[in-house]
């Protein structure tokens, strides 16, 4: 429930577009097919792309891979951010240097309502991201501006949450504020943490957990993932969580090789190959386990 097909650098793109990673778009998308393609084949049918502005969203690329895979890609909206925005929307709103409404919540609704761009593709989850610096002034802005799409089209909304600060606390906090029934929100990365108890106050406020980095070893290592999983099962919570990798088909912002040296287990695979045969040794049932593959992402959009 939390993957992306591509994330990109357009600007970098634009001006070098030698670099080593390259981006060759028809190239790019076969190979992101192949790798969807192999995930299907473990029984993944569906992925959730959470690339939105700030991380390089570019649809009709994604789209392109659409038409080469069998997997469903489900698109999202919002906005990527740990403080500053895009001078787009910095120069513009209340308290700006140019003043003028906040058009924010108006370009999420719209992708929600009419589609993204000129795709016709409709994105049907919301993203907002607050890191180590909390919930900084622009991210606040755009939390807000997430309520407010949230409110109006009903979609659910997920985010980019900082676990070492217990940071998914002030998301939720601010959201309840703001009106969002808390049922409707994954906190994203709460995996990242071995706090039992701090995911149980999360779950408690009516959240779903996403333990989405599976495969990020230098943040949280493989043992103390699947083992906060299996403790939050055996406690009763497999209702409330969501699994995935947080991996990209193809991401120019990471060098390739170094990410394949020190993350060998950041792919599509490792969930299906690796977590679940690891769950299910340790006591995870079959139930448990189709609840936060299947049951629970199909609730949350439901």
């Amino acid at each position: 429930m939390h993957e992306h097909v591509f994330g990109l650098s357009p600007e970098i793109l634009w001006n070098w577009p030698d670099i080593p990673e390259g981006w060759d778009p028809e190239m790019r998308a076969r190979e992101a097919a192949a790798k969807l393609d192999a995930a299907k084949a473990e029984g993944i049918d569906t992925i959730v792309d959470l690339t939105v502005v700030g991380l390089g969203r570019y649809l009709p690329a994604v789209q392109r891979v659409a038409e080469l895979t069998d997997v469903h890609i489900v698109a999202a909206t919002g906005l990527y951010t740990y403080d500053a925005l895009p001078p787009y929307f910095g120069n513009r709103g209340p308290g700006t240097l140019f003043g003028g409404p906040d058009r924010l919540a108006e370009f999420f609704v719209r992708d929600i309502t009419e589609g993204i761009g000129r795709t016709g593709v409709k994105a049907a989850i919301l993203k907002c991201a607050t890191d180590r610096p909390g919930m900084t002034r622009n991210c606040e802005r755009v939390f807000r501006a997430v309520a407010e799409a949230h409110l109006e089209t009903g979609v659910p909304i997920t985010t980019h949450s900082h676990s070492a600060s217990r940071g998914g606390l002030e998301q939720q906090r601010l959201l309840a504020s703001l009106g969002v029934d808390l049922g409707r929100v994954v906190i994203g990365h709460a995996g990242d943490s071995t706090d039992v108890a701090y995911l149980e106050e999360l779950v408690a406020n009516g959240s779903y957990l996403g333990m989405d980095r599976f495969g990020i070893g230098t943040i949280s290592p493989f043992e103390d993932r699947v083992a906060v999983v299996t403790a939050m099962c055996e406690r009763g919570h497999a209702g409330r969580m969501v699994l995935g990798h947080d991996s990209y088909c193809f991401n120019d912002r990471f060098d390739a090789d170094v990410v394949r040296e020190r993350h060998p287990d950041y792919h599509l695979l490792h969930v299906s190959r690796d977590v679940l045969p690891e769950l299910r040794k340790r006591g995870v049932t079959e139930e448990q386990i189709r609840q936060m593959l299947v049951d629970n992402p199909r609730r949350i959009f439901g």
